[in-house]
């Protein structure tokens, strides 16, 4: 594999003026790169200096480093006088952000003879989901909206952020490498493309086949040619044409049968060369054989007197045109003056692929979201938020006391940690994200609590505090290490298999992870050692409510098996009982329609209160902001599982019939339907103009005028649902809708063309159904049905993710316990805890509308996002928890062959301090966040309060028998085997 550089050709001058503009800039972030990582080193030499501990100050450093670089987007945001909370990317359930919908390029699909089929949408789907949000870290939502478009909606963007992703929407990404032609090796292509008769849309054609291809430079950030004539050989031939009153330089590109695309690309980065920002990239087996063929056929020759030039293009714009000096083939780097911008675009276009189909450009609608959670859910959400904090902080401080002041230094510095690093790679906060990320801290307690409760076993046999200390922090060390690797083998296992939403949750779970195994091993220890040997401890009391001896758990292993089967059986029911109803819309799909008020329009919680006596809980609500003549007006957007859209309107009128407020009407008057001539088809031979005339067969058209503006695609949309009831086929190809000017704008007057394959009474029947459908009922803004934000394909790739990462569990386990049974037993566990609490949220649905639904705060509870999240958080749990009992079972059975009732008793005693303590630490946090959380998040807590509880029990009831059984089922195997 050979390591090449695509050289961009630059003028001394623009090199000059560039060094000239970056070097303010440069020197800052030098300086800041100095700070970030030698400011750490410097002061923790000082202050182990100062403490007269020499020894540490390398650890002191580190940790002032890791603290610096995770503070570093704060400062870097209250450096540029922005509030510190910028620094923190939030959903739009807290933030809000922009919502648009994009339209396939329906001329162009025609063009390109490719049918807009669900299929093809889905894939136009997924390659919009990686350009946009490429690591899955963000919560950016991209589903298909009817038959041919794509909605995204992105949370809490700048109008600059907006624009990026709409260059990373619309781009094609069609990327290409050939030669530019010369006038020594390339005669005959020239020839061809000087004689007008072979050039169609600027490619010139040898019979049916492409040779070459006229094309442009693309343009740099000031505007101007990235190619010129004068930054290639002079043998490379060009022409120049006229355009708005400029001359136009175009390249001719030589096109060989096998064209090296993008299709062949297998890995897309960004790089720095010392040309500046750079895209690098790898090509498969195929790809490299192409493109070895290439640059060993126009390589560099001594003495030809001429250089031939590699022709990089973008979506039919050449970017670059470096010097082929020798043969290359996998791996290169393309290099264009980019901005950092343009890098981030190329990269997410290149890496997720071209798309099958072009997009309009500007989407059909745009509008601003606001919070989809009101300002009193949000206040109740961080009020619960703090609260448990505080819980979390409190508990550990009076129970350990002294070590528990530690702890919680290392919890405040762990918070820091964790959000600091999801700043570094912009990952999104939603609220249950931020309540998710508190159960972490909650969780994180758990490494200080195996700690402690070592240093306490030390302290009973009469270590000294530094004995103690150090014996308390290794005995632990194993323990904690078991059950961190799992869970990261899980995170990295979702990350790489799983959904985007999947993704994000792994990340946060990656990051929450080594975060805290860092602050309570590493940043622990050294406070500990710290104030040990400055003498501030004189003991390491703590307290003791929990002492268990001699339960006997496992005699109790029928009675626990049989209730769990009962559980597991009866909440299965329930589940399919419900059915669909178990899922919320995120999985469903259904219909989306936007209205707005006369005069002042209402909150949305006064919305959502008149909509769900008719639709129920099954809805989202959106208030959306658009900006008409200078003037902020409020929309509203209802998503609901209802997939009639009739029924829909229906319940809508109904629901705002008696109230104050009024929903706008629509009022339709058209014009004559006139018969116009259908437009040419560029792709279809020339014949004579008269002839030509004669053959066309004419359109109808008719002028529409609105009371309420309607975009032209949005009124051809419902004059197409027509035609499709009258049984027409691909309804959307045979309406059109335009505005004088052509833009895809609300407008009062819209001109609708009909196909001439639609007879004239069928045209006017649609008008006057048209009229009829428009002014019966509200206007509505748009209404359409949308896609579920988690398709099959989707659901699919979740479920093996939990596959494959309880696979890499038992594997994990099954190495470090020296057998496979360890493994199973905890999967056996984790599969429980699932079930078990699915049923349960199933359940809690069904007693709702009973009694009990006030005594438990209950609700019509959905599967949604946040409870897929709360039931991987479950996972996590779960398995940290059987990991530490299971570890305490290996130190008591030591080399014992057999695993008894007895040591798994005599381990359970043991640990069941730490088991309860855990357990009780993390249900603070999560019966706060139940109780006080409001709507946000009441599902999210109910979910984990359900699981923590159901861990626990799993950890002693479940996995520890599963465990005795399966080892003492392998040694009845054996004895058998030798006798």
């Amino acid at each position: 594999m050979m390591n090449f550089a695509i050289f961009a050709q630059q003028s001394i001058s623009d090199a000059e003026e560039v060094a000239e503009a970056s070097s303010g800039s440069g020197w800052g972030t030098f300086f800041l790169v100095v700070g970030t990582l030698v400011l750490p080193f410097v002061l923790g030499s000082l202050i182990a200096n100062a403490l007269k501990m020499k020894d540490l100050a390398t650890r002191l450093s580190l940790v002032l480093l890791a603290l610096t670089m995770a503070l570093s987007p704060f400062v870097m945001t209250v450096s540029k006088n922005e509030s510190i909370l910028s620094a923190i990317d939030l959903g739009i359930d807290l933030a809000g952000g922009t919502n648009m919908v994009f339209e396939v390029d329906k001329e162009a699909a025609k063009a390109e003879d490719k049918q807009i089929t669900p299929d093809l949408m889905n894939k136009m789907v997924e390659k919009v989901k990686l350009r946009v949000n490429p690591t899955g870290t963000e919560e950016v939502t991209v589903r298909r909206v009817g038959a041919d478009r794509i909605e995204v909606i992105i949370p809490g963007a700048d109008a600059e952020r907006v624009k990026k992703v709409k260059d990373q929407i619309v781009s094609l990404g069609n990327l290409e490498f050939a030669i530019l032609a010369n006038t020594v090796l390339h005669q005959e292509q020239i020839a061809l493309a000087n004689d007008p008769g072979n050039v169609r849309d600027n490619n010139v054609y040898l019979g049916q086949d492409v040779v070459a291809m006229w094309r442009r430079s693309a343009l740099d950030p000031d505007g101007d040619p990235k190619i010129s004539p004068g930054s290639v050989d002079s043998t490379v031939y060009t022409r120049q044409v006229e355009e708005d009153g400029k001359s136009i330089t175009e390249f001719l590109v030589v096109v060989r049968k096998q064209r090296i695309t993008g299709r062949y690309l297998i890995g897309v980065r960004e790089t720095i060369t010392d040309q500046g920002l750079a895209v690098g990239f790898t090509f498969n087996e195929r790809g490299g054989y192409l493109f070895g063929q290439v640059t060993g056929e126009y390589q560099k020759r001594d003495g030809a007197g001429y250089s031939n030039h590699l022709a990089v293009l973008l979506d039919g714009t050449i970017h670059s045109a470096p010097t082929v000096k020798g043969v290359i083939t996998t791996t290169g780097v393309i290099e264009g003056n980019f901005s950092q911008t343009e890098i981030d675009t190329l990269v997410g276009v290149l890496s997720a692929g071209a798309l099958d189909v072009p997009l309009v450009e500007e989407p059909v609608t745009e509008f601003t979201i606001s919070a989809l959670l009101g300002e009193e859910v949000q206040r109740k959400g961080f009020t619960a938020i703090a609260l448990a904090l505080a819980g979390v902080f409190l508990f550990t401080l009076v129970y350990y006391r002294k070590a528990g002041l530690i702890a919680d230094i290392c919890l405040a510095l762990n918070i820091i940690l964790v959000m600091g690093a999801m700043s570094l790679i912009d990952a999104t906060f939603t609220l249950p994200g931020l309540a998710g990320l508190v159960l972490t801290i909650g969780m994180a307690v758990d490494a200080n609590v195996l700690i402690f409760e070592r240093m306490r076993e030390e302290q009973a046999r009469g270590s000294s505090i530094r004995m103690s200390i150090k014996n308390g922090f290794e005995k632990a060390f194993s323990t904690i290490f078991d059950a961190n690797i799992t869970t990261l083998l899980t995170a990295i296992v979702l990350y790489y298999i799983g959904t985007d939403q999947v993704k994000g949750f792994a990340v946060t779970l990656f990051i929450g992870i080594l975060t805290s195994m860092f602050s309570a091993l590493f940043i622990g220890r050294l406070i500990f050692e710290i104030a040990e040997r400055k003498h501030l401890f004189k003991d390491l009391k703590m307290m003791s409510l929990i002492n268990p001896e001699g339960i006997d758990f496992l005699g109790k292993k029928k009675i626990a098996a049989m209730t769990s089967i009962t559980v597991i059986v009866i909440g299965l029911i329930a589940v399919g009982m419900r059915g669909s109803e178990n899922l919320d819309i995120d999985f469903r799909g259904g219909s989306m329609v936007t209205f707005r008020f006369i005069g002042d329009a209402p909150e949305v919680s006064e919305v959502r209160e008149a909509l769900e006596p008719k639709f129920g809980n099954d809805i989202t609500l959106e208030q959306l902001i658009v900006v008409e003549d200078g003037v902020s007006n409020k929309l509203f957007r209802l998503r609901t599982v209802v997939d009639n859209t009739a029924q829909v309107s229906a319940n809508i009128k109904e629901a705002f019939a008696e109230g104050p407020y009024e929903l706008v009407q629509q009022h339709v008057t058209f014009g004559e339907v006139k018969e116009v001539a259908a437009p040419v088809d560029e792709t279809k031979p020339k014949v004579e103009p008269e002839a030509e005339v004669a053959a066309a067969a004419l359109n109808r058209s008719v002028e529409v005028t609105l009371s309420q503006e309607m975009t032209p695609a949005a009124l051809a949309d419902q004059a197409a649902g027509l035609l499709r009831k009258m049984n027409y086929v691909d309804p959307e190809t045979l309406v059109t809708g335009e505005t004088a000017d052509n833009e895809s704008v609300k407008v009062s007057q819209v001109t609708l063309t009909f196909d001439s394959f639609i007879p004239a009474n069928d045209v006017d029947r649609v008008l006057a159904d048209l009229k009829v459908d428009l002014e019966k009922d509200p206007h509505f803004e748009e209404i359409n049905t949308f896609d579920q934000s988690v398709t099959g394909d989707a659901k699919l790739a979740a479920i093996t993710a939990m596959g494959f990462s309880l696979l890499a569990i038992v594997a994990y386990l099954w190495v470090r316990f020296q057998r496979v049974t360890f493994g199973l037993a905890a999967c056996a566990a984790l599969i429980h805890d699932v079930l078990i609490v699915l049923g349960l949220v199933a359940l809690g649905s069904y007693l709702s509308g009973t009694p009990l639904k006030a005594i438990f705060m209950l609700e019509d509870f959905k599967i949604n996002l946040p409870i897929i999240a709360a039931f991987l958080t479950i996972v996590g749990y779960s398995l940290n928890d059987t990991i530490v009992v299971f570890d305490r079972i290996r130190e008591v059975r030591g080399r014992n062959p057999a695993l008894t009732e007895a040591m798994v008793n005599t381990s359970l005693n043991q640990t069941l301090s730490r088991t309860i303590l855990t357990s009780l630490t993390t249900l603070i946090v999560v019966l706060i966040l139940y109780v006080l959380g409001g709507e946000g998040i009441h599902g999210f807590a109910y979910c984990l309060t359900l699981g923590i509880v159901v861990g626990t029990y799993s950890s002693i009831y479940v996995a520890s028998p599963t465990l005795v059984w399966l080892m003492n089922r392998e040694q009845k195997k054996v004895a058998s085997t030798t006798t």
